[in-house]
């Protein structure tokens, strides 16, 4: 059963201009209560101001293409209702009906495609300013024009509150037909994704809290656990100067934690994740598939429908050409290299506040901050690469924004396409850059005593002995709990706080205005004109909301995006990661649906058939998942040197059974140091030794001479054979998943077959009655 939307009843508006085809689209029915769009200017009095006097020219602009403006002044400002004529949409629907992509939708003429062709034609509508042109948008940012918005439709607004838009509704099916309705494809398609996404979640959350639950349920038993917090070895300094010599046994409850995250079970998780990502985006396509055919929307072409409402906005337009330029493409790539260095810098700059605060927090006062020093260092360092992503976000916006206005591309589906991509990279790189460092760096190019690496004057950070996983779990879990959770608490405050005040202005307003009576909004023949007492209450209403752009949506889709790349790039070394993502993805639907429907001015609808580029994205990340989580299991973990004990140098492998196979292993990962020379170590000048001889530190190293061992060069042979052989299993699993499952589903196929079969039989009759007429 396909859905279609309500068809709006239009005043028939001044008919100076002929349509396109002779054939009315659209029948006369009394007026409308709303208008397609609504302008906001400051109160101008001297008429010969230049804001004033641009502020006329763009109004007379508008007046010429025969849309009708209502003006009325309120306060400090002047608000201008804005309705185009009906011949102006008949010509898009029959451009529609003769176009190569855009003909199968069959459209018919709602508010919301109304409010998507006069949003297009009020930025394609220009003025002279100072010897340049300046459309609509150009003006808001010269003062000229306070802010455009379009008008909700309170009947339409107060079914999505009800059924939607509310807290009570968390767990009820969402009506995505009537999203699509009122908001348009591309908003519907966002949360048609985000429910999809969300309830694939569901599997691998409970996949994730068995692994989590094995771990624990081994938690006591588990014989690493036991030989660090039993171990009387001494380990050497973690840092100069200010650092000592500790117990290993002082981090065992670090220890714990790091079994947790850190056992077989996050392997097979691992693999499941990256199988689940590609049968998750071809699962997603198969729903697309079906949505977008119901929506007949299927075949649609943005660039085609923006060809056609050039056409529709000024019958003599000439086409935007392609335009490509090899120098202005290097310099977008040479600019874009440069940045991304800058935000690898930024990731250096957090690799080094690490390395300063340890040793810093090591002599501190605090018994505490003194014995925890390391993992404070770590926490500290998430919440400031939080606060850099933070800052970074509206730096790479006006950067990417900057590098499309470069390029010149000719229509806004392809800036949008080329803005989506750079943003990406560019937070991308801002958020993983720092977890990078941590995952396959961290504690590898430290090196050993005697011969420590350095940065600033500070000894790099070292793994601790049950391994660096934990430090990636910690960084990883810092930042998504503190994004999600401020963002949200962001997000959803301040449309709020701007809606009470909305409405103590539209209390004042019915104070000061009295009552408007419903009789006194009718003509003579009985059609419903609002009076200018209720058209100010309601654009006041809408005035006073959050102000809504093409921005929002994109940064609804990129906290998502990213979210993914979260919950499957490192997915090993954190198995919470899904269901962290599904229970704020059950908050986030609500909370961004109250936040459109009700605390902000409404979206201008937008009409697709997918994602865009974002689909692209998610196969890309798709990919990088298998890559990064066969490096974290292979590298990072000690999944691979556990094995390499367990059956080659541990007891089981010499033939002793009567102690547990990874009996000892803590100790054959730790190498020997003698204190024969108390400069490698640096210790404080009033420390002394207390008769310590030794102490270890953790590598696979020569005692006598600090050369790699034999063991070394095993344990890297089977990491990087474990990395290769990880890809290749999971790779083919994505591949045979993605053959299995096809994109498009048969009664899709089968309805599209049968449709086109149907209008190719309508054209024939049609052609034949026209003919039989004529004779």
């Amino acid at each position: 059963m396909f859905f279609k939307c309500k068809e709006e009843s239009f005043e028939l508006a001044d008919q100076q201009k002929e349509p396109l085809s002779s054939e009315p689209l659209l029948r006369s029915l009394p007026a409308q209560r709303t208008f397609d769009y609504i302008l906001v200017a400051d109160k101008v009095e001297d008429e010969t101001d230049q804001k004033f006097m641009r502020q006329e020219a763009y109004i007379d602009e508008l007046k010429k293409k025969n849309i009708t403006v209502a003006r009325i002044v309120q306060e400090d400002k002047v608000f201008f209702g804005l309705r185009a004529p009906n011949t102006m949409f008949e010509d898009y629907q029959y451009l529609l009906k003769v176009s190569d992509s855009c003909n199968w939708s069959g459209d018919s003429m709602t508010q919301a495609n109304r409010i998507r062709i006069v949003h297009f034609i009020l930025n394609s509508t220009f003025i002279d300013t100072e010897g340049s042109k300046s459309n609509l948008n150009e003006l808001i940012a010269k003062g000229v024009f306070d802010t455009m918005f379009c008008l909700h439709e309170k009947k339409e607004q107060k079914k999505l509150e009800k059924n939607w838009a509310r807290w009570s509704a968390l767990f009820t099916k969402q009506p995505v037909s009537d999203v699509r309705c009122y908001f348009g494809e591309k908003v519907a398609l966002y949360y048609l994704w985000l429910g999809w996404y969300t309830k694939l979640l569901v599997p691998a959350a409970v996949l994730g809290v068995i692994v989590f639950l094995y771990a624990l349920a081994f938690f006591n038993s588990n014989p690493l656990i036991k030989e660090v917090c039993q171990s009387n070895i001494t380990m050497c300094p973690r840092c100069d100067k200010a650092c000592d010599m500790w117990q290993l046994s002082e981090t065992c409850t670090y220890a714990k934690v790091s079994h947790l995250f850190d056992n077989e079970g996050t392997v097979a998780f691992a693999m499941f994740m990256a199988v689940w990502a590609t049968l998750f985006l071809e699962l997603w396509k198969r729903h697309l598939a079906r949505h977008v055919s119901e929506w007949k929307v299927y075949d649609w072409c943005e660039e085609e429908e923006e060809l056609i409402m050039e056409i529709v906005n000024d019958q003599n337009c000439k086409p935007k050409k392609f335009r490509h330029s090899y120098l202005r493409s290097t310099l977008v790539l040479i600019l874009v290299t440069v940045m991304l260095m800058l935000i690898i810098g930024l990731a250096n700059i957090l690799v080094v506040f690490r390395v300063v605060a340890a040793p810093l927090m090591s002599d501190s006062e605090w018994e505490f901050l003194k014995d925890h020093a390391n993992t404070v260092a770590v926490m500290l360092g998430a919440v400031l690469h939080y606060i850099t992503i933070q800052v970074m976000t509206r730096v790479n916006r006006e950067v990417s924004l900057k590098l499309c206005a470069l390029e010149e591309l000719n229509s806004f589906a392809a800036r949008e396409r080329s803005f989506t991509v750079k943003m990406f990279t560019f937070q991308f790189f801002t958020l993983f850059s720092s977890l990078f460092y941590v995952a396959f760096f961290l504690g590898r190019i430290n090196g050993h005593p005697g011969n420590y690496v350095r940065l600033a004057g500070f000894r790099l950070e070292e793994c601790h002995p049950s391994g660096c996983l934990t430090d990636l779990f910690i960084q990883m879990a810092v930042v998504m709990l503190l994004k999600q959770t401020l963002n949200n608490i962001f997000e959803f405050t301040i449309p709020w706080v701007q809606s009470l005040i909305s409405k103590k202005v539209a209390k004042r307003l019915v104070r000061k205005c009295g009552h408007c009576y419903k009789k006194a909004c009718r003509d003579e023949e009985g059609r419903v004109e609002p009076c200018d007492i209720c058209k100010i209450r309601e654009w006041l209403r809408n005035y006073n909301l959050a102000n809504s752009d093409a921005f929002n949506l994109f940064n609804e889709f990129l906290e998502m995006v990213m979210q993914f790349s979260f919950t499957t790039i490192f997915v090993a070394a954190f198995p919470l990661a899904p269901l962290l993502a599904l229970v704020n993805n059950i908050f986030e639907i609500r909370l961004d649906a109250i936040k459109m429907v009700s605390l902000e001015r409404r979206a201008v609808p937008r009409k697709t058939n997918d994602i865009g580029v974002w689909t692209k994205i998610l196969e890309v990340m798709g990919v990088l998942a298998v890559i990064a989580n066969a490096l974290v299991i292979g590298v990072t973990s000690d999944f691979i040197p556990r094995l390499v004990y367990r059956y080659i140098y541990g007891p089981c492998a010499t033939g002793t059974s009567s102690v547990h196979c990874m009996e000892g292993y803590i100790n054959d990962t730790l190498t020997t140091a003698y204190m024969n020379n108390r400069n490698e170590f640096l210790l404080p000048a009033d420390r002394a030794l207390h008769n310590v001889t030794q102490c270890s530190f953790r590598d696979y190293r020569s005692e006598e001479d600090y050369t790699l061992t034999k063991q070394f060069w095993l344990v890297m042979a089977m990491r990087f054979a474990f990395v290769v052989l990880f890809q290749h299993v999971v790779v083919i699993c994505k591949f045979i998943a993605a053959w299995f499952v096809p994109n498009n589903p048969i009664r899709v196929k089968n309805h599209r077959l049968d449709d086109k079969l149907r209008r190719l039989k309508e054209e024939l009759r049609e052609v034949k009655g026209s003919r039989s007429t004529e004779v």
